[in-house]
């Protein structure tokens, strides 16, 4: 599937996410991995935080109230983009803005392809934010996306079915793709997918195509901050970049894995966040190997 035409135009993303001082994830990680795809990248943020939730106590700064006022300002200043991507919101107001911000930068002209990381929750638990309520909201979100990301946490939630601990066969992985993207995305991309105990990647489904692709990497214990918005970032900017779906995915799982790698031999940086910085040559040679030839 090739949702853009990059050729002819400006290669501008929006993200919308929250943005921690100290620890790595969210904008945090998401704009210089944009960047080194080659994205001119705008950043929205949902909440200004001292660190991310792996610290104690963070002072938090909740921006709900300038979420539209800022993207209301890029439209009245001529701002446009070919991708928005969403990720953690702190509540059912932050995910209702977001539909309203997709709406907003879509006309008869344009519409930027929407990438939504409904992130909610892990490990078979949700977030203490996440209720009833705001499930509901995040349901409302996904059916405005083109491609979405959640984790098999997120996936179950979001089909109001009980969560399933894996390994997962192939024929649940696209039950479970494809009856989300019966919401709406064209594209179901689930992180953290397995079949066995050995390796673990992701899955992914193409609704047009009724096609599925699994990419699996060797497991490495631990966890690891900013992950899956390393994932996104470099799932959208790929695409972006004129990639192909399965190109672009098979990148944001190597590049994810490659920061992983380089981070897993020291315990405190992966507390802190992935050392994706060490990583980012990875991607600046496969954004320079996608620059069309100069006669």
């Amino acid at each position: 599937m090739q949702f853009l035409n990059t050729e002819e135009k400006p290669r501008r993303a929006a993200v919308i996410n929250d943005l921690s001082g100290a620890g790595k994830c969210s904008l945090t990680v998401m704009l210089p991995v944009l960047s080194a795809l080659g994205c001119e990248t705008s950043v929205l943020p949902t909440a200004v935080l001292s660190t991310h939730g792996g610290f104690k106590d963070p002072v938090y700064r909740d921006l709900t109230d300038d979420m539209l006022k800022t993207a209301q300002h890029w439209k009245r200043e001529g701002a446009a983009f070919e991708g928005i991507c969403s990720g953690y919101l702190s509540s059912r107001e932050q995910i209702d803005t977001v539909r309203e911000i997709f709406e907003l930068f879509t006309d008869e002209h344009s519409r930027p392809l929407r990438l939504v990381d409904p992130v909610m929750g892990d490990n078979g638990t949700l977030y203490g934010i996440f209720n009833k309520e705001t499930a509901q909201s995040m349901t409302r979100l996904c059916k405005k996306a083109d491609i979405l990301t959640p984790n098999m946490t997120e996936a179950y939630c979001l089909l109001h079915e009980p969560f399933k601990d894996g390994p997962y066969d192939e024929k649940e992985l696209k039950r479970v793709m494809k009856a989300l993207s019966d919401f709406g995305p064209k594209v179901v991309i689930l992180t953290g997918a397995y079949t066995d105990g050995e390796k673990i990647g992701a899955a992914c489904y193409d609704r047009e195509k009724d096609e599925t692709a699994l990419v699996l990497s060797d497991r490495v214990p631990g966890k690891y901050h900013g992950t899956g918005d390393i994932f996104s970032a470099t799932a959208v900017g790929g695409i972006m970049r004129g990639m192909s779906l399965k190109d672009a995915f098979r990148l944001a799982v190597d590049f994810t894995l490659r920061c992983i790698e380089v981070t897993r031999t020291d315990p405190q940086a992966a507390w802190y966040g992935v050392e994706f910085e060490r990583a980012l040559p990875m991607l600046t040679e496969r954004a320079k190997a996608l620059e069309p030839s100069t006669p």
